[in-house]
């Protein structure tokens, strides 16, 4: 049997590149929803979205109404959004409140496209540069999670080890993808489109979505990697945000594959995962019978986490398989965790998980 890799991949590891962790995105979408004016200038808030909402309202839309009724679920947002877990959690909590998913999904793209453009990913786009700042990642997990996919793989043996990989990614961001792309051109000096052609080798899920493809990767509602976008686009990319409850719906999203995937893993690496309870529920598979009789090796990384709650932890990666069957037994699964940061967890663990 080809082994197969499952890397589940959360906010801690975006947040070694300078994108915000679930707590820190709160604070920027409140930001963004503060929208105030004075004599109908806006004063505070997010131009963009209320551009977006004033498209929205005009009627044509499916969800048109009075403006004034999606600002004061802005504002809700705005006030309520610190005392909720995530936006995501928010969002769930209000799932019979459209208004409040249109305004929070808006707010999403808006600072995540924006956490690109200040991330350490970035390129410029007016022709100065060209390629990341490879350097300048030295610290982050990306040179180290490169290194691992592509260790002794020649171009010609890259697309056979990428299809044994798959990531599921809860980050809304495309720092993975981009990374990838750029990196695969700098190492094996290929072009673009090989490079996308090999990326079509992996196997990546944001159960959630993500702020839009990008457009060497995709032909329909694409944006560049930290782009500002205008209202309209704002709009466009809001509608590939998923709740929770998207998320896991068989019909509307890619649950069922994600789920085949964690079923077929022999290595399932964490990797700045924050293991909230509604994520772990929706990548546990939902037939363990198949990997009863193998074993499966487990490693996280937990970075900031109590003893008491790695402990928990553990209990959480167990129960992915043996919730429903309890004839596979614990010495079957290898569960290690390490309260390190991602790229460091990458070195710590490198042998275990390398191809």
């Amino acid at each position: 049997m080809t082994r197969k890799t499952v890397f589940v991949i959360g906010a801690g590891a975006s947040k070694e590149a300078n994108l915000p962790t679930g707590f820190e995105l709160k604070a920027i979408i409140s930001k963004l929803l503060d929208m105030r004016f004075d004599w109908h200038k806006q004063t505070s808030g997010s131009p963009t979205i209320y551009e977006a909402l004033k498209i929205i309202t005009k009627g044509s839309h499916a969800n048109s109404g009075d403006i004034d009724s999606y600002m004061q679920e802005a504002h809700h947002i705005r006030d309520a959004l610190q005392l909720a877990l995530s936006i995501d959690n928010f969002i769930d909590q209000h799932r019979d409140n459209q208004k409040i998913a249109i305004c929070g999904k808006l707010a999403i793209v808006e600072s995540i496209l924006e956490a690109e453009r200040k991330s350490l990913l970035y390129i410029k786009q007016d022709g100065t540069d060209s390629t990341i700042n490879f350097n300048g990642l030295e610290k982050t997990w990306y040179l180290n999670f490169f290194r691992l996919l592509t260790e002794n793989c020649q171009k010609n043996e890259l697309a056979k080890r990428f299809k044994s990989i798959t990531l599921i990614i809860f980050n809304y961001d495309r720092c993975v993808e981009f990374f990838m792309f750029r990196a695969l051109q700098k190492v094996y000096q290929i072009n673009g489109n090989e490079a996308a052609e090999l990326l079509e080798c992996l196997s990546i899920y944001h159960p959630y979505g993500s702020v839009g493809s990008l457009p060497y990767l995709e032909v329909n509602d694409t944006i560049s990697f930290g782009q500002t976008p205008n209202g309209q686009q704002l709009l466009t990319l809001a509608q590939q945000i998923k709740t929770f409850t998207e998320g896991t719906d068989p019909n509307s999203s890619h649950i069922k594959e994600i789920q085949d995937r964690m079923t077929e893993a022999s290595h399932l690496v964490f990797l700045g995962f924050a293991f909230h309870k509604l994520n772990m529920s929706l990548i546990t598979p939902s037939n363990t019978l198949d990997v009863i009789n193998r074993s499966i090796k487990c490693f996280a990384s937990t970075m900031g986490l109590s003893l008491s709650d790695q402990k928990v932890i553990k209990e959480q990666i167990f129960n992915l398989y043996n919730s429903q069957y309890i004839e596979l037994k614990v010495n079957q699964m290898d569960i290690e965790l390490a309260s390190l940061e991602c790229n460091k967890f990458l070195t710590e663990y490198w042998k275990s998980i390398a191809f």
